[in-house]
C-alpha cells in the first residue's frame, strides 16, 4: 500500500476516534443482494396426515458446488413444532391410515425410486421399485396395499434396413433419430423417451409393477404434447381408477382435447366416462365414490377460455356444469368428507384464494372461503377438513401454510419460516398496487415495486417487466427478482395487460389472433400511469421480459423508441419458424385462425422480427443455448437483423441453459447482473444520474 495513503488512512481514523459518534446499528438491514439467492429456499407439494397432525413437504436448497436445487422431505406437525429433515426425496404422499409416506428418490438399478417409509419409532424406508424408467404421480389404494403411478413404457419405430456389418474395430456413428409423431421433445428434458405414459400399480410392500393400460397413447392430459402429470384418483372401492388422457390414434395431433376414463384394476378394461370435446382434467372422485369431478370446457379455437369445473356420474351418466359464472380457472380440486362441497383454488386479480362449490338439493352455490392479497394454494385436506398448502405474498415468500377454509376466523396458520433468516437482515422496497385505463377502456392491473428507501421527491429509472404465457398472471407473491432490481434502484412495474389469466374469459382471449395487439398498449398505458406518479425518469425507461415477456419487448422496440434499452430474454420473434421448431408445435401451429401455408399474412404481421427495420433501442439479447420452447434460433434471427440495421445489441448465450435461463442458480443471478449492466450503460439524453454508480454516463 502506498505509504502516504496509509498515513492518511490512520490519521482519518485518529480523527474519527477522537469525535463522538451515535450507537452503532448493531444489525443493519441492507438491501437484498443477488448473492443472497444462494441462501434462498423454496417449499412445495405440503401433504397433512389423515389424521391432521402432521404435515411433510418438500423443502428445496441452493447446492453451491453443483450449481443446481436439491430436495429434501421435511415434517412439522400442525401446531408448527418440531420442524425437521426427514429424508432426500420429493413427492411425498400419506398412506390412507397415516402409518406411511410413499415419496420419490434416487434408488438401485438407477435413476428414480418409489420409497415407503414408517412414520414410527423404526422409522425405516424401504425401496419398492427397481424400475428402469421414472415413476411418477402416486396415489395410494384405499386400503393402503397399493401404489398406483405413472410410468412411460417404450415402443420405438420400425425401421428394419439391411445394412453391412462395419469392420472388425470400425467406429461408425450412431444410427440416426427416427421420429413419428409431433411432439418429441420436452423443454428442460430434451429428447422425449420414444414411447408412451401409461398407468401401473405395485403393492406397498414392494414387488413387481402390474400394468394396467397399453396402447399407442397417453395417460394424463396434455398441453400442446407435453407431460406435465397425469390426474389419477382411485374409486372408494379399490376397484377402478380414474384419470385423464387421450386414446385417440391421432392424439399427438389433437389440440387441447383429453377425456376422463377409468380402468378396471382387475381386469385391465378402460372405459371412457366423458363424451364432449374438450380439454377435461384433473378428475377427483366423490367419497362415496358416485360422481366424478373435474376440470376444462368444451372445445373451442379461441386462445383462451378459462376452465369451468363439471361433475359427471361414475358411469358416464349427468354430467353438467357447477361453476356458474365464476369465469376463472379453479385447480387442486377436493372434495369435502362428506361429499357436499368441491374445494378449490382460483387466481383472481392478482390473488389466489381458496372457493368452494356447495351443493344444496340439486343447485351448486359459490363460496369465496378465502381473501386478501395473497398467494394461496391447496394441496391436501385432512379428513375433518383441515387444509394445508403455500402462502406467499409482497413481502413474504412462499411457506407451508394450515388453515380450515369454513373456519369463521379465516385464521391461516405458518408452519415454516424458510427464509426469515436472510430476509431479517434485509431491507425490502414497498409494493404499490396500480390500476390503469388502457385503450377501448380496458381496465388492467399493475404493481409498482419501489427501491428500500424510496423518495418520491426524487426521479427514478423504471424497469417494464412483462410476464410470459402470454396466458399467464402476474401476481401479489414475492418476486425475488423484482425486489433485487429495486434494491439497485430501479421502479419496477409489472403489470397484467390483456391476454393475461385472473380476469376471465374476454380478458384473456382479448389477444386471440392477434398476439402481440392490444396487450402492447396496455403496456405502454400502464408506462403513462407510472409517470403521472411524478418521481419516474422518462429518459431512464427500460423494457424487459422473459418468453411471452420477450415477445413483447421485442414487439415494443420496433413500435416505439420511448425506452432508453430494452433486454428481450427467450422471445418469439417469427412466429412462422418458431412453429415448426418449438417444443410445442401444436400451440405454435393455432396461434392464428388459419396456418401460414394458408394465411401467411397475419403471421407476418405480429412477428416482431418483420419490424425489425424500425427498432432503434439498444437491444440486449438473452437465450438458453438449449431452449426448446423459443429455440435459440428466435433469439439469433432477430440480433442479426438488429445488426443488419445498426441498432446498438449484444446477443448473451447461456451455456447448459434451457428455456428461460433460471433454471440453474448461477444463470439466474447472471440474468439479474446482466439485466443491471445493460440497463445502467444506456440512457437517454438528459438523463439523471445512475441507480447504482451515481455516474451520468451517456447512451452508447
Amino acid at each position: 500500500m502506498n505509504r502516504r495513503r496509509f498515513l492518511l488512512i490512520n490519521l482519518f481514523w485518529i480523527a474519527l476516534s477522537t469525535v463522538p459518534l451515535p450507537a452503532a446499528d448493531v444489525n443493519p438491514r441492507r438491501p437484498l443482494q443477488v448473492a443472497d439467492y444462494l441462501d434462498w429456499e423454496r417449499v412445495s407439494d405440503p401433504q397433512i396426515s389423515p389424521d391432521g397432525k402432521r404435515v411433510v413437504y418438500t423443502r428445496q436448497w441452493v447446492n453451491k458446488l453443483t450449481d443446481r436445487w436439491e430436495s429434501e422431505l421435511w415434517i412439522v406437525h400442525a401446531d408448527g413444532s418440531k420442524n425437521r429433515r426427514l429424508a432426500m426425496g420429493s413427492g411425498a404422499r400419506w398412506s390412507p391410515d397415516g402409518t406411511r409416506i410413499a415419496y420419490l428418490h434416487q434408488g438401485e438399478p438407477r435413476g428414480t425410486q418409489i420409497f415407503v417409509r414408517w412414520l414410527d419409532r423404526a422409522g425405516g424406508a424401504t425401496q419398492v421399485t427397481r424400475v428402469l424408467e421414472t415413476p411418477k404421480n402416486l396415489h395410494w389404494s384405499p386400503d393402503g396395499t397399493r401404489i398406483a403411478f405413472t410410468m412411460y413404457v417404450e415402443k420405438k419405430p420400425d425401421w428394419k434396413i439391411a445394412m453391412p456389418a462395419p469392420p472388425k474395430g470400425a467406429k461408425w456413428t450412431e444410427p440416426p433419430r427416427i421420429i413419428e409423431n409431433t411432439h418429441y421433445r420436452q423443454d428442460r428434458k430434451g429428447f422425449l423417451k420414444q414411447g408412451f405414459q401409461h398407468l401401473f400399480v405395485v403393492t406397498a410392500d414392494g414387488g413387481t409393477p402390474i400394468q394396467l393400460t397399453r396402447g399407442n397413447w397417453h395417460v394424463g392430459a396434455r398441453f400442446s404434447g407435453m407431460d406435465y402429470g397425469a390426474g389419477i384418483d382411485w374409486t372408494p372401492d379399490g376397484k377402478e381408477i380414474v384419470f385423464d388422457g387421450q386414446q385417440a390414434a391421432d392424439a399427438d395431433r389433437r389440440y387441447r382435447e383429453s377425456h376422463i376414463y377409468a380402468v378396471d384394476v382387475k381386469t385391465k378394461a378402460v372405459r371412457q366416462i366423458t363424451r364432449r370435446k374438450g380439454p377435461w382434467s384433473n378428475p377427483v372422485v366423490s367419497p362415496d365414490g358416485r360422481q366424478i369431478a373435474y376440470a376444462g370446457y368444451e372445445w373451442t379455437k379461441q386462445s383462451y377460455k378459462s376452465d369451468e369445473l363439471y361433475v359427471i356420474g361414475r358411469d358416464g351418466s349427468g354430467g353438467r356444469q357447477i361453476s356458474g359464472k365464476l369465469d376463472r380457472d379453479p385447480e387442486n380440486l377436493h372434495w369435502s368428507h362428506d361429499g357436499t362441497q368441491v374445494y378449490f383454488t382460483a387466481r383472481d386479480r392478482g390473488s389466489s384464494h381458496v372457493y368452494g362449490l356447495l351443493k344444496a338439493d340439486s343447485k351448486w352455490g359459490l363460496i369465496k372461503w378465502t381473501s386478501g392479497a395473497q398467494m394461496l394454494s391447496l394441496t391436501s385436506m385432512s379428513k375433518k377438513g383441515v387444509a394445508v398448502g403455500v402462502r406467499s405474498s409482497f413481502h413474504k415468500p412462499g411457506d407451508v401454510v394450515l388453515f380450515s377454509p369454513e373456519a369463521e376466523d379465516g385464521t391461516v396458520k405458518r408452519l415454516t419460516r424458510v427464509n426469515d433468516d436472510v430476509l431479517s437482515q434485509r431491507r425490502l422496497g414497498d409494493v404499490e398496487e396500480l390500476w390503469y385505463t388502457s385503450t377501448n377502456g380496458a381496465r388492467v392491473q399493475g404493481w409498482i415495486v419501489k427501491p428500500p428507501g424510496f423518495d418520491a421527491k426524487k426521479k427514478h429509472p423504471l424497469i417494464l417487466h412483462i410476464h410470459g404465457g402470454p396466458h399467464s398472471m402476474y401476481n401479489v407473491g414475492f418476486n425475488f427478482s423484482f425486489q433485487h432490481l429495486a434494491a439497485n434502484g430501479y421502479v419496477v412495474l409489472y403489470t397484467n395487460p390483456r391476454g393475461s389469466t385472473g380476469y376471465g374469459t374476454v380478458f384473456g382471449n382479448a389477444i386471440d389472433n392477434a398476439y402481440p395487439s392490444v396487450d402492447y398498449d396496455d403496456l405502454l398505458a400502464g408506462v403513462d400511469a407510472a409517470l403521472k406518479k411524478g418521481y419516474v425518469d422518462p429518459a431512464r425507461m427500460y423494457a424487459t421480459g422473459v418468453s411471452g415477456g420477450g415477445v413483447l419487448s421485442s414487439w415494443i422496440v420496433g413500435h416505439t423508441d420511448r425506452f432508453a434499452a430494452a433486454a428481450v430474454r427467450a422471445p418469439v420473434t417469427n412466429w412462422i419458424s418458431f412453429a415448426g421448431t418449438t417444443d410445442i408445435s401444436a400451440w405454435g401451429l393455432h396461434r392464428f385462425h388459419k396456418p401460414y401455408w394458408e394465411e401467411p399474412r397475419r403471421w407476418l404481421e405480429h412477428s416482431p422480427l418483420m419490424h425489425a427495420h424500425k427498432v432503434k433501442t439498444p437491444t440486449l439479447m438473452i437465450c438458453g443455448e438449449l431452449d426448446l420452447r423459443t429455440p435459440i434460433g428466435q433469439t439469433e434471427e432477430f440480433y442479426q437483423a438488429l445488426r443488419a440495421n445498426k441498432v446498438p445489441a449484444a446477443l448473451v448465450r447461456f451455456h447448459g441453459e434451457y428455456h428461460g435461463t433460471g433454471s440453474k442458480p448461477s444463470n439466474f443471478m447472471r440474468t439479474q447482473l446482466y439485466l443491471l449492466r445493460w440497463f445502467g450503460t444506456h440512457r437517454k439524453s438528459g438523463a439523471g444520474p445512475d441507480p447504482v454508480s451515481g455516474s451520468s454516463r451517456r447512451q452508447r
